[in-house]
């Protein structure tokens, strides 16, 4: 822009403002006049000196409907709701209106002249004539626009004076509730409180984000962390931000400056995309509160990730937010509690809507970076055409650049781009203020934001104490806990001859001349040791220190605390190296690694146990029909280092009974524990008599109890 077109366009600010001013000062007048007409004790003495009253009645009357004053400007309250919807439908004119279009219209050749496309595009022309005049075909000229154009080309082209030809719109149409939104975004005297098209209030959906914040330590993605700065700098922070993405997290930094005193930046993104999810403060409901609340979710996780970052109290701390990010920073500045804690020096919000929200302290060095054509920074009411003065200790970058599309100008590796390349003063004034920031990254903390605090996985019957057992591959936490299992165990019948002879000291189950074996498969999704896969043969025995062939089936029925009846453990393949040393060394040494593939649904099965050529066992066919089921809690037996171990699964979970499964088991001609113990039983093409399946359990599993020797 030439100087001269630069001070044409402050002096139609000017104007614009003095309008204003004036027709916020009529509109008062007008308020307080409807008020008092409105007022039942005017109308009471009325009633009791009527001519003196009614003389006053029709005087108050009369300042808000003649033509040669106010106009039809009644204002607040439900008669000037009532009356501006009357004056609306009859098209009456309104002296305080007519003078806030002018002042609106002032506003748009303003922005013109820093952007002459604005009025020589001749759709977007033909709109903003449409909304200034409140002409009927307001609809009919933006739909022109965008058939002409596409909907990111016409949001673009109309991006500068977004919030005024709203305000225009609001203003000059018939709807009475949008009335108070379009004369805040007009006088510049708050934030927009209601929708300018519907008037549907703003707050109302805001509140609809109550979550009280949470935040839980992340680690980053391997490409992520090498795309981290390690010395901070105003583009090295954009960076970390721009490596994080809109993924509903947070990075706070810890900073050594050139003093050598450490100092903390908090980085909040923008946006999260997708649909409302009720988990994260930084989706498309939280950025709504976010602009319009003073406190949301969003800032109050990052309040409680800045509070588990331990910062000493009195440190120095920053805040960088885009977008979404920029306005929960903003809203963080203002709470009092974390300015008396620290000592918050600088808040730097990118393309986000500001405008009405200021730090406690005002000491705080505020920057608000913001492309004309980015339309997210002016959903508060304020966007480039504002006339009204910035607020002190503020330094706004208001700027242009050749890209204009939006949202690609929304996103913050375009600022990233434009301050680097196209603000090289604003850039170098930037980062001479951040001085005491850089420096190299001492620590750097991920943090994933959540609504509220997040319900343990299981709760409450994962919630147990726990302890780490020291074994000589590694500790493993005790009780081992699996939060989403699938499971299904197959049981067949076998001749009892044989399932004594694999037993030793143990004495089987018998039903008649067979013994009962179970084939238990396990797809630990989410577990202590890991996902991992789990197959278990077992043969079912009696109590070890007191057999009953006829109470056995009384025994089997009770808790597993008090039963004595289980599974004897003749082998367990586990699918990681983990699953399989932390078996070995707690529960089994007949415990070993190998692939394992188990897919398990409602009507099939499908596992298998080794590689392709080295095969131990297929088990997979239809499950056939089912019904409701308890979810069964095994006892297990188990031998390790020439002892006999005692241990529980506990189970939690929605269980299916199979009756009649068709499924088919097959062992391979791998030299595996499994197989050679399934040959040994006699199971090879053998089919199951009943199958009980879980979808989805929740498992405990401590380590065994020795049982002999005691």
């Amino acid at each position: 822009m030439t100087p001269g077109g630069e001070d044409a366009a402050q002096r139609l600010r000017a104007a614009a403002r003095e309008l204003a001013e004036i027709a916020h000062t009529l509109r008062e007048a007008s308020a307080h006049a409807t008020a008092a007409l409105a007022d039942p004790r005017v109308a009471a003495a009325a009633c009791r000196a009527p001519q003196a009253g009614w003389r006053a009645q029709r005087s108050l009357a009369r300042a808000i409907t003649d033509p040669a004053g106010l106009g039809w400007a009644p204002a607040g309250g439900v008669l000037g709701v009532l009356g501006a919807k009357v004056g609306g439908l009859a098209g009456a004119a309104s002296l305080p209106v007519s003078i806030m279009v002018t002042s609106l219209r002032l506003r748009i050749a303003a922005v013109a002249h820093a952007d002459p496309t604005l009025t020589e595009d001749p759709l977007v022309h033909r709109l903003i004539e449409a909304v200034g005049a409140g002409q009927a075909d307001v609809v009919g000229a933006l739909r022109t626009l965008v058939k002409d154009r596409g909907g990111k080309r016409a949001l673009t082209a109309v991006s500068p004076v977004f919030s005024e030809i709203l305000a225009l719109r609001a203003l000059l149409d018939r709807n009475p509730l949008n009335d108070q939104t379009a004369w805040l975004i007009a006088t510049g005297m708050g934030a927009a409180t209601a929708d300018p098209l519907t008037g549907l209030s703003n707050r109302v959906i805001a509140r609809l984000d109550r979550g009280r914040g949470a935040a839980v330590r992340a680690e980053p993605t391997g490409p992520e962390a090498a795309r981290f700065c390690s010395e901070a700098s105003l583009l090295g922070l954009l960076g970390d931000l721009i490596a994080i993405g809109t993924s509903g997290r947070a990075l706070i930094l810890t900073v050594r400056g050139p003093d050598d005193v450490e100092r903390y930046v908090l980085l909040a993104p923008g946006m999260r995309m997708g649909t409302p999810d009720g988990a994260s403060p930084a989706d498309l409901l939280g950025a709504f509160s976010a602009t319009v609340l003073d406190s949301g979710p969003y800032s109050r996780s990052l309040a409680k990730a800045i509070a588990d970052h331990r910062i000493p109290a009195g440190a120095d701390l920053a805040l960088i937010g885009h977008s979404a990010g920029g306005a929960a920073v903003m809203s963080l500045s203002q709470d009092a509690a974390l300015n008396a804690r620290y000592r918050l020096t600088h808040v730097i919000a990118i393309g986000s809507p500001i405008d009405f929200k200021a730090p406690v302290n005002p000491a705080t060095w505020v920057v608000s970076i913001t492309n004309q054509h980015d339309i997210i920074p002016s959903l508060d009411g304020q966007g480039a055409g504002n006339c009204f003065a910035e607020q002190p200790g503020r330094y706004v970058v208001d700027y242009t650049d050749p890209t204009h599309l939006f949202p690609a100008c929304h996103s913050l590796e375009q600022y990233a781009a434009n301050v680097e390349h196209d603000l090289p003063e604003a850039r170098a004034h930037i980062e001479r203020q951040l001085a005491p920031y850089n420096g190299p990254v001492v620590e750097r903390r991920l943090y994933q934001l959540y609504d509220d605090a997040r319900r343990p996985a299981g709760f409450p019957f994962l919630t147990v104490a726990s302890r780490v057992e020291p074994t000589p591959d590694g500790p493993v936490e005790l009780p081992v806990c699996t939060s989403d299992a699938a499971a299904l165990t197959a049981w067949f019948t076998v001749d009892a001859a044989s399932a004594a002879a694999v037993l030793d000291d143990a004495v089987p189950v018998r039903a008649g001349r067979r013994s009962l074996v179970a084939l238990d498969v396990r797809d630990h999704r989410e577990s202590t040791l890991g996902p991992h896969h789990e197959v278990t043969l077992g043969v079912l025995i009696h109590d070890p220190w007191c057999p009953r062939p006829v109470g056995v089936w009384r025994d089997l029925r009770r808790p597993p605390q008090w039963r004595g009846a289980g599974l004897w453990t003749l082998a367990t393949a586990l699918s990681t190296p983990a699953a399989g040393a932390a078996h070995r060394n707690l529960w089994s040494e007949h415990a070993f690694t190998v692939p394992i593939h188990v897919r398990l649904d409602a009507r099939a099965a499908a596992v298998t146990v080794g590689a392709r050529e080295d095969r131990a066992l297929t088990f997979s066919g239809p499950l056939g029909p089912s019904n409701r089921s308890r979810c069964g809690e095994p006892v297990l037996y188990s031998m390790l280092a020439d002892a006999t171990l005692r241990s529980v699964v506990h189970a939690q979970g929605p269980s299916r009974l199979h009756l009649a499964p068709r499924a088919r088991l097959h062992v391979g001609d791998g030299d595996h524990p499994l197989a050679d113990a399934l040959r040994a039983l006699g199971l090879d093409g053998a089919r199951p008599f009943l199958c009980h399946r879980s979808p989805h359990q929740l498992l405990r599993r401590d380590a065994g109890a020795h049982v002999f020797p005691a």
